[in-house]
């Protein structure tokens, strides 16, 4: 048996999967540490492994592979979320992972991966013959990336996401609203659709925002520094050409 060709078939492995291939785990362990010095293999984290390209001489597995590697739980989100759907036109060398359980930020192939805790449950897709990539839908993506807006993505980031998207599954956007719970999630997202979205959505959509938003009063983001009230919404929101719909 040759392990690093059996260890090919993982993007991302551990010692107990190694364990597979020995009697006890301290033949597993004396293996990889072989491998290791060998620069076959290459440590990412604590018990967390991918093998080395002979092609290429880089890690196998890749920065989404990894992401959803580091706990039982963890998937991408956010603007890595993006930037896997194929809507970013920038290069970011952060990775965000939403996880149930907490993990330390670490660094690997020039890539920081940064913890991100995992709110709500839905709008969570394990993509086919990925090696093991979870990533939210496009309508959970939208809604995360605007709940975080100042803390995560940015105004712009978010609106040039918006922009981009042509179709939306309405119903998965009530549920992932309703499963937040946020008023100011709720104000947000009704002004950010209705304002710089090239989707269709129903009337009724915006209505059951409205609805939502009661009496709070709110600047859109910490990015607006002059800005008007939009009473729709009892939003400030950004003055400027900028920021119009379409960019007209």
């Amino acid at each position: 048996m040759n392990l690093y060709y059996e260890l090919l078939g993982y993007p991302v492995f551990t010692v107990e999967d190694v364990t597979r291939y020995y009697d006890n785990v301290n033949s597993a362990r004396s293996a990889l540490k072989r491998l290791v010095a060998q620069d076959l293999v290459v440590r990412i984290r604590n018990n967390l492994y991918t093998c080395i390209s002979g092609e290429t001489g880089a890690p196998v597995a890749n920065r989404y592979q990894v992401a959803c590697a580091v706990t039982n739980t963890a998937y991408i989100s956010h603007h890595t979320a993006i930037e896997y759907h194929g809507l970013s036109d920038q290069i970011y060398y952060e990775v965000y992972v939403s996880s149930e359980t907490r993990f330390r930020e670490f660094e690997f192939d020039g890539y920081v991966y940064r913890y991100i805790p995992s709110r709500i449950q839905n709008g969570v897709v394990r993509v086919t013959y990925s090696g093991g990539v979870r990533v939210t839908n496009m309508e959970r993506t939208l809604v995360d990336s605007t709940n975080e807006m100042d803390r995560i993505s940015g105004m712009e980031e978010v609106i040039s996401f918006i922009r981009s998207v042509r179709s939306i599954d309405e119903r998965k956007l009530r549920q992932y609203l309703t499963d937040y719970g946020s008023q100011f999630l709720f104000q947000k997202i009704g002004y950010m659709l209705e304002t710089f979205g090239n989707m269709e959505l129903q009337d009724d959509f915006y209505e059951f925002c409205q609805k939502n938003i009661k009496k709070s009063k709110r600047y859109l983001s910490k990015d607006v520094r002059h800005g008007v009230y939009n009473r729709k919404w009892k939003l400030v929101v950004p003055d400027a050409v900028a920021y119009s719909k379409n960019g007209e």
